[in-house]
């Protein structure tokens, strides 16, 4: 049961309340291929309706191991030359698709006014770490080099994603930092990510059980994905973060890798990063896609997105 000490908003608590009633299994007991399964269902239940675009369309690009499944958002069928968002969707490195997060691209593609690639890596256990960074670093710097199929002049990059797809986007913009694409990553903005070690965390403890995501599956996620907690493409704040593009962080108050994101900012902000940093009380891991059944998120997605407008606005 959920510990009441903590501030819960009142929608969040209804909410977990009805998947308490529903009850279930957690990821970790069912595995992966029933998890990708309860995530679409999640979706369709709690998320809100897709924006209208006048672009929406599947691609693909060149990857290590073959054609890595896209999907292009625009609100414009054509534009100047600017900017361009990839967006890196979490789940565990294990569940999550191009289908769950198709309505949080349209939104972030309607407020920033930009296109949007949403890349569909391939997951674990199937595909083990490497195989996510490897695909997203080579699906951005498709993206960076203009390609033909987008029909758009791109000047930079702003690379974004929630939880596993939050350490995904500070790991890809990292390779991008180390040996630069066709143009820059002029903004990253991790959504509630994964960027050092949790398991010393508090929030990992206070969290553990009832706040959607648990104690159990983050273990579990982290066995499937596999890889080396020292390497930086895994972990990335063990490595060199001292040229990092000016960041957005947001985390949730009631999350158990919100401690993750609270250390990745300020050690950005020691290393003179430019940063905004934005935790969002009462809230729990995956509002972002859960914006039906939990309203008040939409508040915080926008204020999070409002605060990427503004970098963008500075460094394009």
């Amino acid at each position: 049961m959920a510990d009441t000490e903590h501030f819960v908003r009142d929608d969040v608590r209804g909410f977990l309340d009805m998947l308490e009633q529903i009850g279930g299994k957690g990821v970790e007991e069912v595995g992966a291929v029933e998890g990708r399964n309860q995530m679409r269902a999640m979706g369709q239940i709690a998320e809100a309706p897709a924006r209208p675009m006048a672009v929406r369309k599947d691609l693909t690009c060149p990857g290590p191991v073959g054609d890595i499944p896209l999907r292009f958002y625009d609100p414009r069928d054509s534009r100047e030359a600017g900017p361009c968002v990839i967006f890196i969707h979490g789940g565990g490195f294990v569940i999550g698709d191009l289908e769950v997060y198709d309505s949080l691209c349209t939104e972030i593609a309607h407020q920033l006014d930009l296109p949007v690639v949403s890349v569909d890596y391939r997951l674990a256990p199937e595909h083990p770490f490497p195989a996510a960074p490897d695909d997203c670093e080579a699906a951005a710097r498709w993206v960076a080099a203009s390609p033909a199929e987008l029909g758009r002049e791109i000047t930079g990059l702003v690379i974004t994603g929630d939880s596993a797809g939050g350490n995904l986007t500070i790991v890809t913009t990292n390779q991008l930092v180390n040996e630069p694409a066709k143009v820059p990553v002029i903004v990253q903005a991790p959504i509630y990510p994964v960027a050092s070690d949790t398991t010393h965390h508090s929030s990992l403890r206070d969290f553990a059980e009832g706040f959607l995501l648990t104690r159990a599956a983050m273990a579990w996620f982290t066995d499937q994905y596999g890889g080396d907690a020292g390497d930086p493409r895994h972990t990335p704040m063990v490595g060199d973060c001292s040229n990092t593009p000016p960041t957005v962080v947001c985390t949730a108050g009631l999350d158990p890798l919100r401690d993750s994101g609270r250390e990745y900012a300020a050690h950005l902000i020691k290393q003179g990063t430019e940063v905004v940093y934005l935790e969002f009380p009462g809230i729990i891991h995956g509002f972002t896609t859960l914006r039906k059944a939990i309203p008040s998120g939409q508040k915080d997605l926008d204020a999070f997105l409002d605060a990427i407008k503004l970098m963008v606005e500075r460094y394009r």
